[in-house]
């Protein structure tokens, strides 16, 4: 009985033994060829069950994180503003209301809630008839003071603009700072069709397009960006059997873009606004508080990571700056929560350079190391956090931007984790269900690559299907 028991132990440690043997194998082999000749790749995987050390290549170089710096940014939130934080757009008032009017100044107090949106107006107005204010009897003004006045963030790249994965920064944004338009065909040889959702006053449309025989689109959607206006440029031909085309682009001055869509939904709502619109400071202890809109920040996180939305990025960073320091609140000051966040993964800040929150930077340089060692951090130590950051990751062939990825492989709905993209950068970090109930953290940095994305997903893709089938 005492050598069936040895033996039975012998077995199940060489079982196990070779069983990562021959997961090491399976993914040399995928990272094997001659597409690494040009292309840098950096790997760093960990079997949370078992607590080892599992793959490592490259796992210490410095390199760009694209979106996968949204880990730290949305960990660094749930971390230092709580799953519970409220992100507050804050109505308040100098005057008074009497008779159906509000005697004074209307003053709006952004708390930097990056998926405000023009429904959310809709409780405003609501809030303001149960007042029984029909009337503002003075100026509606928004406070500048609340955020620096850098408007994008350092080292992203001019001629981005004017796409939505570039929003401006405000400490109050609405419609994520964007606004959608589409062209359809209008009578032949007559212009397209121009619908802008919202449709506001704040933008200007040049519409030059024409309706061609066909049904052939060749529209082009675009903003004024170097002469840094709000001129909605529409021009091409769409052929009068196309269908609909659509694009969203950014806007600048997103709070001169809320101010406006306020002001028109308070018209078309029959409220009357005798003063101006416009920006300013105020003294908050001479105001009194009338509403307040707002978001808890364990709803934002999930558009943050699912979707890899930016702004969602950025206004965390600034949320936290705004929590742990003083006023204006700054990308700078903010970023030092993240560091605080690197120290408690027992990493040291300064052996690497983070200067956004999004990954939108060409300046960020991270690890796959240092990245495996935050999703570590949560796992093991903040459990009810763990759960909350992984689940706002993308699901893969489920959700966000890994919906059409690995779909009907051993990786779908196994693997939950943040992709990173931009000009030869692909990252992709997470957790990993083993078919043998096992649990991996992981992270794949591959860059360097040229018009390679499909490739590169290919590669990334086969570890993760390595990782779930492993048993």
């Amino acid at each position: 009985m005492k050598y069936f028991s040895i033996i039975v132990l012998i077995l199940f440690y060489t079982s196990g033994l070779y069983g990562q043997k021959g997961l090491v194998k399976s993914i040399d082999s995928v990272l094997s060829g001659t597409f690494f000749d040009t292309t840098l790749v950096a790997v760093d995987i960990y079997n949370l069950t078992t607590k080892k050390s599992v793959y490592q290549k490259n796992n210490k170089l410095l390199l760009h994180p694209a979106s996968n710096m949204k880990i730290f940014s949305s960990a660094a939130g749930l971390l230092y503003l709580g799953k519970d934080y409220e992100f507050e757009t804050a109505f308040y008032t100098n005057g008074t209301i009497l008779n159906g009017e509000l005697l004074g100044d209307l003053c709006i107090k952004g708390g930097f809630d990056p998926d405000f949106v023009s429904e959310n107006f809709s409780y405003v107005i609501s809030a303001f008839k149960e007042m029984g204010i029909n009337r503002i009897n003075g100026n509606i003004v928004i406070d500048i003071d609340r955020k620096d006045s850098l408007y994008w963030g350092s080292g992203w790249m001019w001629d981005d603009d004017p796409s939505t994965d570039f929003p401006y920064l405000s400490s109050v944004n609405i419609n994520d700072n964007a606004i959608k338009v589409s062209v359809k065909p209008g009578p032949l040889n007559e212009p397209g069709v121009i619908e802008a959702i919202p449709n506001t006053d704040f933008v200007r449309i040049i519409n030059t397009s024409t309706t061609t025989i066909g049904s052939k689109n060749k529209i082009i959607i675009t903003r004024d960006f170097i002469n840094r206006t709000n001129d909605i440029i529409i021009k091409g031909e769409i052929g009068v059997n196309a269908s609909r085309f659509v694009n969203e682009i950014n806007i600048i001055n997103p709070d001169e873009y809320f101010l406006v869509l306020l002001k028109e939904t308070f018209e078309n709502n029959l409220i009357e606004v005798t003063g101006k619109f416009g920006l300013g400071s105020f003294d908050y202890s001479l105001l009194s508080h009338l509403l307040s809109v707002k978001r808890p920040y364990k709803d934002v996180i999930v558009n943050l990571n699912k979707m890899s939305d930016n702004l969602s990025a950025e206004m965390t960073i600034l949320a936290l700056s705004e929590k742990y320091f003083s006023l204006p609140a700054s990308t700078e000051k903010g970023l030092k929560l993240v560091d605080s966040l690197i120290l408690a993964a027992r990493f040291r800040p300064n052996n690497y350079r983070i200067v956004d929150g999004s990954g939108v930077s060409h300046y960020n340089l991270l690890s796959a190391e240092l990245t495996l060692g935050v999703l570590k951090l949560f796992y093991y130590k903040y459990p009810e956090l763990h759960q909350i950051l992984e689940n706002s990751f993308p699901f893969a062939g489920i959700d966000g931007t890994l919906r059409n990825r690995m779909k009907s492989s051993a990786a779908q709905n196994k693997v939950k984790a943040k992709t990173g993209t931009f000009s030869g950068v692909s990252t992709l970090s997470g957790y990993a269900y083993a078919q043998n109930g096992e649990v991996f953290a992981f992270s794949i940095y591959i860059q360097n690559h040229y018009k390679k994305s499909q490739r590169v997903h290919e590669i990334q893709n086969k570890i993760c299907e390595i990782l779930a089938s492993y048993k």
